[in-house]
């Protein structure tokens, strides 16, 4: 298909359809006319109607030849015609004479239309001058060359007026043409990069819409607050909102913030927009059911060309796992897992605020320090799932009975702490207000507490500090309420203790203790002595080991002091070992002697709970090659609150090697007669409490006659500790004759002297009981 934009084209066109004109018009003009001109007799006229009929059609036909040629052939018909015409006709046909010249201008260009028309004015000139055409000129009727030249000048000035005409015309045209080329290009070019800058925002579109980041597109107005109005949101936002893209668009972007969106964060970003700058934020945001979840907002302005910023493109990304697993790492940092209380990390943390603000004048504050009482006997008998309801339960009581600024504290096991923040700057006021509080928490805990049916009492020792010292920090006044606790338990529990200096020395000498005692073994400070058990009739039946312990510097440190430092910080385990290596020892010697007696130890219950215990009984036995059937181990009633199955079953185990158990100090603890039969027990020791005041007291004499009648019908040895009159005598040989142990008989004493005092008296030991 021709390019009309070509005006090389359009000429051909137009010369095309000139070629079909000319021929259907000269046909149709000929024909009628040809009679009249054979009857005129103008055959010259005829015979160039045809010839000039005949040449068109054949320049028509000829279409291989070039435009040009064919152009010329065609003004070359219409010039001869004219002459012709001009010739035999005469002036009426000069019209025709204008022909060649303008089909020039129009068909080629402007310098073949001067020549075609400096060629018509020629031919004017020359056939006007000889007389050939008639130009009736007024004034020159004489004169055929003067108008002949009239005659050409008027033809040349039209002509020349429409060529040049024309050739403006066309060459307007071919410039206006070019125009619209170079236009047409333009748009070509430019739908093209249209079409793919449209194609790319579509790709980009979809990709938007494809994102799983959230992204919203919000038109930027002059508001004061969050209220720009959504225009775009992709489909990940619509996803995780629920919202229908027709009810979020429009509505502003403060449709997603809530109740308990950060006050914090929604200012900074409306600071943000105000001062059209980007911004990053984390933030609680609600979808339309009103659930809500986290996002992770980044936001920034748009603008055209340096132009004031016309948007706000939002891309969010739902951090919503993110921040629960840091949160619940957080909580796992900072809180204990079973009340949901803060722990030791997140009560130091607050403490040393506490601790500052107190130094700095600006408020005290106090440490309560809470030990529930016999917390492990519950846990023990019910199981740890009582223990730990029964926990969650103190919490809830603790976080009831303080105020909202004051921190409870769980530190593990049964051991709670509470902070008590903005007491204000008077010492006394602000001590009486934590005492106060900490006998509150004290009431509140007493109250009974039912746990699956089942109802259950606690008390609990507190224990009370406040930062009154200059340079105290907040380990030492942890430390300072830990002790002061200690003394509340001491002071026999369910207690409250304000912590004074006087506790702090007494823990520092008890930690001094537990160091030396950790090097009494080495040092060669721990010995061995033994205190005889006699029958009633004052017969040697057996002894006790006592461990004693002198310092290197000679003095003693009684056991009712080492012995329970011993047991709370596990040293009890090695030295346990070792009392039983002696006592192995001691037999030996005995038997060596002549005085095979069996003897009693005393069996720590940390120690008997030891996973190897019977292994290591053997082991010691194996080594020294003593009798287990000579071995009586003393074991206390609170043994058997803890796992009573396990402990049975690893006493019978340790009797099928021979060796006989005792309860130690029968009466003062757990005493569950149930479990009394079931064990393989050799004898019961009645405490030397219930025999202190016999057989003058009642009611410790009903106690010790029970004891004692309980134990006949059980088959069950008895000893008496703590017999030092007569009377005591007297009155156990009245009541089932038990043997007997105490200062009447024998102080303890070293291996050594017994068997001297052993060996100087084969006789029963002398009756003192007068004495």
């Amino acid at each position: 298909m021709s390019n009309l934009n070509d005006i090389a084209d359009w000429r051909n066109r137009i010369f095309e359809s000139l070629l079909s004109v000319a021929l259907t018009v000269g046909v149709i003009t000929t024909i009628p006319i040809l009679p009249f001109l054979i009857g005129q007799g103008l055959w010259p006229v005829v015979a160039a109607d045809i010839a000039a009929l005949g040449w068109i059609f054949a320049i028509r036909r000829l279409d291989h030849l070039t435009y040009s040629v064919r152009v010329l052939h065609f003004i070359g018909v219409v010039y001869a015609f004219s002459i012709t015409l001009m010739l035999s006709i005469g002036a009426a046909s000069l019209s025709f004479l204008l022909g060649p010249p303008v089909i020039a201008a129009i068909m080629l260009s402007l310098r073949p239309a001067m020549l075609a028309l400096a060629l018509g004015a020629v031919s004017l000139v020359a056939f006007g001058a000889a007389g050939h055409v008639a130009l009736n000129v007024p004034g020159l009727e004489q004169q055929p060359f003067k108008a002949s030249l009239v005659a050409a000048l008027n033809y040349s000035s039209i002509g020349a007026m429409l060529v040049l005409i024309c050739s403006t015309l066309l060459k307007g045209l071919s410039h206006s043409l070019a125009d619209a080329r170079g236009s047409a290009a333009s748009l070509e070019r430019s739908e093209a990069t249209l079409r793919e800058l449209n194609s790319e925002l579509e790709l980009t579109s979809a990709a938007v819409s494809r994102l799983n980041d959230m992204v919203i597109i919000a038109r930027a107005v002059d508001r004061e607050d969050l209220a720009q109005p959504i225009g775009f949101v992709n489909d990940a936002f619509l996803r995780r909102t629920g919202y229908a893209r027709s009810e979020i668009v429009g509505r502003s972007l403060r449709v997603l913030v809530g109740p308990d969106s950060d006050p914090g964060v929604v200012e900074g970003i409306h600071a943000a927009m105000v001062s059209l700058r980007s911004c990053n934020a984390e933030l609680l945001v609600y979808a339309r059911d009103g659930a809500a979840f986290w996002v992770e907002l980044h936001m920034l302005p748009f603008s055209r060309g340096g132009q004031s910023a016309s948007h706000w493109v939002v891309v969010g990304r739902d951090i919503t796992e993110r921040r629960s697993a840091a949160e619940a790492i957080h909580r796992l940092a900072y809180y204990d897992v079973l009340t949901g209380l803060p722990n030791r990390r997140l009560l130091v943390e607050r403490l040393d605020a506490m601790v500052a603000a107190a130094h700095a004048g600006t408020s005290l504050g106090a440490v309560l320090y809470i030990d529930l009482d016999n917390f492990k006997k519950v846990n023990d008998a019910r199981g740890h799932a009582t223990g730990d309801a029964l926990l969650e339960l103190v919490a809830t009581r603790l976080t009831r009975v303080v105020r909202r600024q004051d921190t409870v504290a769980r530190l593990g096991g049964d051991e709670f702490v509470v902070l008590l923040a903005g007491l204000g700057s008077e010492t006394r006021a602000a001590t009486q207000h934590a005492l106060a509080l900490a006998d509150q928490i004290r009431g509140a805990l007493a109250e009974a507490i039912e746990i699956m049916g089942q109802g259950y009492h606690v008390s609990a020792s507190i224990g009370v500090a406040l930062p009154l010292r200059s340079g105290q920090t907040a380990p030492d006044l942890l430390r300072e309420a830990d002790t002061a606790m200690y003394r509340a338990k001491a002071d026999g529990r369910n207690g409250v203790a304000l912590f004074e200096t006087d506790m702090l020395a007494d823990a520092q000498r008890a930690l001094a203790i537990e160091r030396d005692l950790a090097l009494a073994l080495e040092n060669g400070e721990l010995a061995m002595h033994l205190q005889l058990q006699v029958d009633h009739q004052g017969a040697p039946a057996g002894a006790e080991l006592l461990m004693r312990w002198r310092r290197a510097d000679g003095s003693m440190v009684p056991p009712d002091v080492f012995i329970p430092i011993a047991e709370s910080s596990g040293l009890i385990v090695p030295l346990g070992q070792w009392v039983l290596r002696e006592a192995c020892r001691a037999w030996l010697a005995l038997d060596a002697a002549g005085h095979p007696l069996s003897l009693s130890v005393n069996v720590s219950p940390l120690q008997f709970r030891q996973q190897d215990f019977v292994d290591q009984v053997k082991a010691v036995l194996r080594d020294t090659g003593a009798p287990p059937q000579q071995l009586i181990f003393e074991v206390t009633e609170g043994l058997l609150i803890t796992d009573i199955d396990q402990t049975i079953d690893r006493m019978r185990e340790l009797a099928a090697l021979g060796i006989r158990f005792s309860i130690d100090d029968f009466g003062t603890g757990y005493s569950n007669l149930a479990y009394l039969k079931k064990m393989p027990l050799y004898e019961l020791k009645i405490d030397k409490n219930f025999m202190r005041d016999a057989p003058h007291d009642a009611n410790g004499t009903a106690i010790v006659q029970s004891i004692l009648a309980m134990a006949s019908h059980l088959g069950l040895r008895v000893v008496a500790e703590g017999i030092e009159n007569a009377a005591q005598v007297h009155f156990l040989a009245a009541h089932g004759k038990p043997t007997m142990q105490g200062y009447l008989f024998q102080r303890p004493a070293p291996l050594e002297q017994l068997i001297d005092c052993l060996a100087r008296a084969r006789e029963p030991i002398p009756d003192r009981r007068a004495a």
